[in-house]
Parts: structure tokens; sequence; C-alpha cells
């Protein structure tokens, strides 16, 4: 995709001018104004600008946009749950090609979510791989698996937060992080200990991302390096189908 960067900017001005529309509508519903943080996050639109740019790209691998779904008929059998309703998935010929998470988090209040968000991304990955191992997507070979986040670059998130140790250290690496390092660090190790196949972490300020401004803070958790994995994958199962 030539456009990506300029693709991604606007789902990142999609992103924020969204969440102001739906914490709008929100405090016009009930009459408090600041009410709508999580009106904004259970809106479900906020994130539709990146999962067009999936759609697109695994159209541009070969895969047929017939099995793309994103909208309805998400849902996949879990091993510890009879089911999770992922946000993209591709089935073709009756196998699973490629399962999609797409998170965010804002502030104010950046450490009240950050557990949350981990056990959650750990909890899916495990929960996916078990099934898988257990046949319950068979004869699918084994799926591409990808989480992109995106994270409201602020001061509280780049600041840094204690670590408490009543009994035994924490690992060194968490000493002295901000909530957007801790995040790159474990975004970074879900890659790395292979729970994930690509995983992104962009960052954009809330005025800035009114105008598609963003960064990621490295190239291994780029939305380029999302792509071209999500994008090899695609076109592997065009080669051979």
């Amino acid at each position: 995709m030539n456009n990506l960067e300029k693709r991604v900017g606007e789902a990142i001005t999609l992103f924020w001018t969204t969440r102001s529309q739906q914490n709008k509508r929100q405090g016009i519903k009930t009459g408090i104004k600041d009410s709508g943080l999580r009106a904004a996050v259970t809106g479900g639109k906020h994130l539709d600008g990146f999962t067009a740019i999936c759609r697109d790209l695994l159209a541009e691998g070969g895969v047929p946009e017939a099995h793309v779904f994103w909208r309805t008929r998400k849902e996949l059998p879990g091993y510890y749950r009879p089911e999770k309703n992922w946000d993209l998935i591709v089935v073709a010929d009756g196998r699973l090609l490629a399962v999609i998470e797409f998170k965010a988090q804002v502030g104010p209040s950046f450490g009240n979510n950050f557990n949350n968000r981990v056990e959650e991304a750990l909890g899916n990955a495990a929960d996916l791989w078990a099934s898988y191992r257990e046949g319950a997507f068979k004869p699918s070979a084994r799926p591409w698996l990808g989480y992109v986040f995106i994270l409201e670059d602020h001061p509280k998130s780049r600041s840094p937060v204690r670590v408490n140790q009543p009994h035994f250290p924490v690992f060194p690496e968490f000493i002295n992080t901000s909530y957007a390092e801790r995040y790159e660090i474990f975004l970074t190790k879900l890659v790395r200990e292979r729970l994930y196949d690509r995983a992104c972490l962009l960052l954009t300020p809330m005025e800035g991302g009114m105008r598609g401004e963003f960064t990621s803070p490295s190239e291994e958790l780029s939305f380029r390096n999302f792509a071209a994995g999500l994008t090899a994958h695609a076109v592997a199962y065009a080669k051979t189908h």
C-alpha cells in the first residue's frame, strides 16, 4: 500500500473525531458533561479506520473481501470459554487465516486500565492458541494473529510511574518507566514470545491527533511492519489458492 502512512493518519483523525462526537452525544443524552469516556469506547466506530486499512491490505494480498468479517460473524470458539467475538477475522474455504484485535486507551486514568489491557491481550491469545491446539479450527494451518493498540500521547502517559515491590523485585526493565514505555515493553514481548505474530503501538496526542499526528516507539511496533506481516500472510494464502 503506497499511501499507508497517509491512511494511518486518516484513521487517527477518525479515531479522535469519532470519540469527540460520541462524547458530545452522550453528554446531550444524559445532560451530564464529560460523562462519556466510556461512551466513546463502547460506540464501536472509533477504530474503524484501522479495520478498513486491514481489509484493503488483505485484498491487495489476494484475499477476497467476502472472506473478511468485521461487522458480524466474528465469533470464534474458545478453549476456556464458549466463544470470543474478535474485531476482525478472515475465514476462507473453511480455514481460519487471520485474527486481529484493535484496542485503545486515552487519559486521564492510564493506570486504571493498563493491567486490564495486559490481562485481556494475554488471555485472548492463550485462549485462541489452546483452541487451535485442540483442533477447533480444523483443517486450518496456524492462523496469523495481530494486535493494534492506540495510546494517547499525554504527559501522564509519558511520566515515570513507581512500582510496588513489597516482597520481590520487579524485572529491571520496568523501573522508572511510563505507561507508554510499559506498553512498548509489553507489546514487544507479546511478539517475541510468539503470542502474537505482529503488534503495533501508535501514540497520538488529542489535539495533534485531530490532524492525523502519530508516532511509534520502534520499527518493530510500527504500523508499516504490522502491515507487511499481514500482507505477506495474505499473499502466501493467495499463491496456493
